[in-house]
């Protein structure tokens, strides 16, 4: 609806200024097509086309002569140029942008709209400097910083909130940890870009782009490293299917319903981390076994044997250069849950589940329903509710009754979480 007023307005009464448009319609066109693939994770993937966005947002003047374009001309300018930047992208980073580029786009488009709202009328109604002058202007629009990046916070959490039907306030806390790190920095280029057109005009734009396009180059690569990292560890983490010591898929379905359990909980940022790469190599130590135990489920052996299992788990763990706090998780899976921290918790509980209903979740994401049935397996698989009632009654040592609590409104939801990428499946 915003987008379609803007482009009512711009046909009715023009584009105001139309070289300035297109001089930040190409920075932001840019800084889209030179956005590397969508990580997980990844806060800001495109930051030259964000600090464009918000330079021409809060744009007073021009090289000392005043701007005058509105609020609906940066909306339409945003949404063209961000279409345009999302087509120019090279074709094997466009494979999921059907499914990003709506939200991606309504985001911007949103933040954009917030932050001229609340600076061109200001500026247009205050004196040819603006709405105060020297340090107060500059104080104004760091002021406005800050608000924008907090609506940008919240939209954010709003948006993952419909798109993964997990709780609000855990990923509103975790959106708001996140936002010391490059989007405020972002942000902060994006004033200072503004501030420099005022007084040198159109050539400011070249000179704080390389800096940001470079910066954005890096992220991506950083990002493509970060993927070859999980997939490694999901390719150790699948030894012990290979080597027929537990079902295939079930380190993977594990780690992905632990994310899911943890958010439901609260966690994020580091903790999500290391309970995803605990809940993948939590099953590691089996290959000291000399037989194999059967489905891999532990539980039916000897407090020292479970005890000898985890150690060596964690020991292998610490060899691969992994945060320590993984081994910690997996060294700690044949304690009383009372002695484990709460990552631990939830990967022995959710590790019971999936050796209960023998892989009732499916690789394409978790969800499963709570009334639905499971797959047969080696060995007698239970339906969902029989297993969460099962991990009810072994609340009193095993399992602690409010992680089974959450893993049940996770299932109940059908909630579906990403996949951890395996061997030959990169995730963009």
């Amino acid at each position: 609806m915003l987008g379609c007023a803007a482009i009512v307005h711009c046909l009715v009464h023009g584009i105001a200024q139309p070289g300035i448009a297109l001089a930040f319609g190409v920075l932001v066109a840019v800084g889209e097509a030179a956005r590397g693939p969508a990580a997980p994770g990844a806060r800001e993937p495109a930051p030259l086309g964000t600090a464009g966005v918000l330079a021409y947002a809060l744009l007073g003047e021009c090289a000392g002569r005043a701007t005058t374009h509105g609020t609906l001309q940066v909306v339409l300018v945003v949404l063209a140029a961000t279409l345009a930047g999302a087509v120019a992208r090279p074709a094997r980073d466009r494979r999921d942008l059907p499914r990003e580029l709506p939200g991606h786009l309504a985001r911007r488009t949103l933040v954009a709209a917030f932050a001229a709202v609340c600076f061109q009328p200001l500026h247009a109604s205050g004196t040819p400097e603006g709405p105060a002058a020297g340090a107060g202007y500059a104080l104004f629009l760091l002021l406005l910083l800050a608000l924008t990046a907090l609506c940008d916070t919240v939209l954010r959490a709003a948006f993952r909130r419909s798109r993964t039907g997990f709780p609000y306030a855990p990923l509103l806390r975790d959106e708001l940890r996140a936002l010391p790190s490059i989007g405020s920095a972002v942000c902060a280029t994006g004033v200072v870009m503004a501030l420099a057109v005022t007084v040198a005009g159109l050539w400011a734009l070249p000179v704080f782009s390389l800096p940001l396009l470079l910066t954005q180059l890096s992220l991506s690569r950083y990002e493509t490293v970060r993927t070859t990292y999980r997939q490694t560890i999901a390719s150790l983490a699948r030894a012990t299917e290979i080597a027929g010591y537990t079902p295939p898929g079930h380190a993977r379905r594990v780690a992905a319903l632990a994310v899911a359990v943890g958010r439901e909980l609260g966690l994020g940022g580091t903790d999500l981390t290391v309970l995803e790469y605990a809940a993948l190599m939590h099953d590691i130590g089996q290959l000291s076994l000399v037989d194999p135990v059967p489905d891999g489920a532990t539980a039916g052996l000897p407090a020292a044997e479970q005890r000898r299992i985890a150690l060596l788990g964690g020991a292998v763990v610490r060899q691969t250069g992994v945060p320590a706090a993984v081994a910690v998780v997996v060294e700690r899976q044949a304690d009383p849950y009372r002695d484990q921290p709460l990552t631990a918790r939830i990967v022995r509980t959710v590790n019971a589940y999936d050796d209960l209903t023998g892989g009732t979740a499916r690789e394409s994401g978790v969800g499963t329903d709570a009334d639905s049935g499971v797959r047969s397996g080696a060995r007698r698989a239970v339906t969902a509710p029989v297993a969460l009632e099962e991990l009810r009654l072994a609340t009193g040592r095993d399992h602690q009754p409010e992680v089974v609590e959450a893993l049940a409104r996770v299932l109940a939801r059908g909630v579906r979480a990403r996949a951890v990428p395996g061997p030959g499946r990169a995730r963009r």
